[in-house]
């Protein structure tokens, strides 16, 4: 995995200011708009192809969501990544090639309690799908490996941590659960890929 550092001291200031700016926070619920950027981990599942033993290094990269509130507590949410995350493809046997990928994601999700709240946790429910481009992966005869694109569910659990009315800090953990048709020499193997990864994302949000 690529290494990522974050601002530790810059961060926990930021969380130990949040109950001040939060006070000032009162007609949040006027805001039915926001936006979310934010530094992602994206970890696939350590088995994706079952009895293969290979395995999918995880990646870190930057992330966007829209959200638009029809209640202050239910929104819809897109949710993707804005870069793609790389990774490594081994085996018992080492290094097997590399791969490419970019989830996007269409969300239903519960924001609970008032949203001139410090802290509102949310949980989400929704649809992915999730892009593979740059495949450099050789099969054992020497063919070129290929993977459909996923589809599949996602689930999604946050923290909102309001700064201002117009400012929050957000953290969350997404799940995705899908599957993608392996190809060999661009034909069907019938081989499926469960990617299922987990992605542990922080970030900085805007209402307006």
């Amino acid at each position: 995995m690529k290494s990522f550092r974050i601002p530790s001291l810059a961060v926990l200031s930021l969380l130990a200011a949040a109950p001040v700016f939060a006070q000032d926070s009162g007609d949040a619920a006027s805001k039915r708009f926001a936006v979310v950027g934010s530094a992602t981990i994206l970890q696939p599942d350590s088995d994706p192809v079952p009895g293969s033993r290979i395995d999918i290094d995880g990646d870190v990269a930057p992330t966007v969501s829209a959200s638009w509130y029809a209640t202050p507590n239910i929104a819809v949410e897109l949710w993707g990544a804005a870069d793609k995350f790389n990774h490594r493809v081994r085996s018992d046997a080492g290094k097997l090639g590399t791969i490419d990928s970019q989830p996007i994601a269409l969300s239903g999700q519960y924001h609970f309690g008032a949203p001139s709240n410090t802290f509102r946790p949310f949980l989400g429910l929704g649809y992915y799908e999730s892009n593979y481009s740059g495949e450099k992966i050789a099969g054992s005869d020497g063919l070129h490996v290929g993977v459909d694109t996923a589809k599949g569910g996602i689930a999604t659990a946050g923290l909102d941590i309001n700064i201002s009315p117009s400012w929050f800090a957000r953290t969350d953990v997404r799940y995705m659960k899908g599957k993608s048709d392996i190809n060999v020499a661009g034909e069907k193997s019938g081989e499926e890929m469960t990617y299922d990864p987990w992605t542990v994302g922080i970030g900085l949000g805007a209402r307006f």
